[in-house]
């Protein structure tokens, strides 16, 4: 199972890379892996600010629909609009072109909920 040490993650199987006040945000391999095909990615939050932990988009596999959650609070700023003709991306390439979303972190954004590769790979086994 495929865990960048450079990233971090959530028990919900998102990943964030946090580069100054940006972060870039997917799913994990293991995710995409239990998923399935991905067939569709829906994103509607670009420019909304949300909480950590509130729902911003979906992924619809061929046999699921699964909620992604933000790990962190911020405002959605990007969406990878390559996913809107290649949503296959997800599995594919999970931490490369196929990113989800980019957000600005909010002010005093908390990040102590976010796991290391090895506490994401006890997680998952």
């Amino acid at each position: 199972m495929n865990t960048p040490s450079e990233l971090k993650y959530t028990k919900d199987h998102e990943w964030i890379k946090i580069e100054g006040n940006v972060a870039t945000i997917g799913i994990t391999d293991f995710a995409q892996g239990e998923l399935g095909d991905i067939v569709y990615v829906d994103i509607d939050t670009v420019d909304d600010d949300l909480e950590g932990g509130a729902v911003f988009g979906s992924v619809e596999a061929v046999k699921t629909v699964s909620d992604l959650f933000l790990p962190v609070a911020g405002k959605v700023i990007e969406f990878n609009s390559e996913l809107e003709a290649q949503p296959e991306l997800l599995n594919t390439d999970p931490y490369g072109n196929g990113w989800i979303i980019k957000l600005e972190l909010a002010d005093g954004a908390d990040h102590s909920e976010l796991l290391t590769a090895e506490e994401y790979q006890a997680i998952i086994g």
